[in-house]
C-alpha cells in the first residue's frame, strides 16, 4: 500500500505534464500565414470547392487552348482534391490551397481562350503562404498552348 500513493501521484502529474506539451505543441502548428489547423484546412478546402465550381460549366468546344487549360485546371482540381484528402497539417493544407489556386489561374485562360469574363479573382499574391518559395505563377499563351511559368 505504501507503493501505490506515490505511484498514483507520479501518474497524475505525468498525466499534467504531458497534457501541458501536448497544447504547446498544438499551439505552435501554424503556417507563415497565421492560420491554425482548422482554419488551414476550411481555406483549402474553399478554393479546391471553388475550382471545381468554375470546371462544371465550361466546355471548350473546338478551342484547342481552352482545352488545354481546362485539362491542366482539372488535373489542378484531382491534384488538390487528393491533397486535401491526405492533408494533416497546416502546411499540407497550405499546398493543397496552392494547387487549387494555380488551377483557377488555368480557368481564368481558359475562359479568356473562349472569349469569357474571366470571372472572380482567385487568391492573389498578398495572400500567398510565402511568396519567397517561388510557388506564384502567370500562365503565359503561345501559338493556343498554355504553360506554367515561375
Amino acid at each position: 500500500m505504501g507503493v501505490v500513493v506515490p505511484l498514483t501521484l507520479l501518474l497524475i502529474v505525468g498525466a499534467v505534464v504531458s497534457g501541458v506539451l501536448l497544447r504547446r505543441q498544438a499551439g505552435m502548428r501554424r503556417v507563415p500565414s497565421g492560420l491554425a489547423g482548422l482554419d488551414a484546412e476550411v481555406e483549402a478546402n474553399r478554393w479546391v470547392v471553388r475550382l471545381g465550381g468554375s470546371l462544371a460549366g465550361l466546355r471548350p468546344g473546338a478551342d484547342e487552348a481552352a482545352a488545354q487549360a481546362l485539362a491542366e485546371a482539372a488535373g489542378r482540381h484531382h491534384a488538390a482534391r487528393g491533397q486535401l484528402a491526405t492533408a494533416r497539417t497546416p502546411a499540407e493544407y497550405a499546398l493543397a490551397r496552392q494547387t487549387a489556386a494555380e488551377g483557377l489561374q488555368y480557368v481564368v485562360a481558359a475562359r479568356s481562350a473562349l472569349g469569357l469574363a474571366s470571372g472572380p479573382p482567385g487568391p492573389d499574391a498578398a495572400d500567398a503562404d510565402d511568396p519567397t518559395e517561388g510557388t506564384a505563377r502567370q500562365l503565359k499563351g503561345v501559338g493556343g498552348r498554355f504553360g506554367v511559368t515561375a
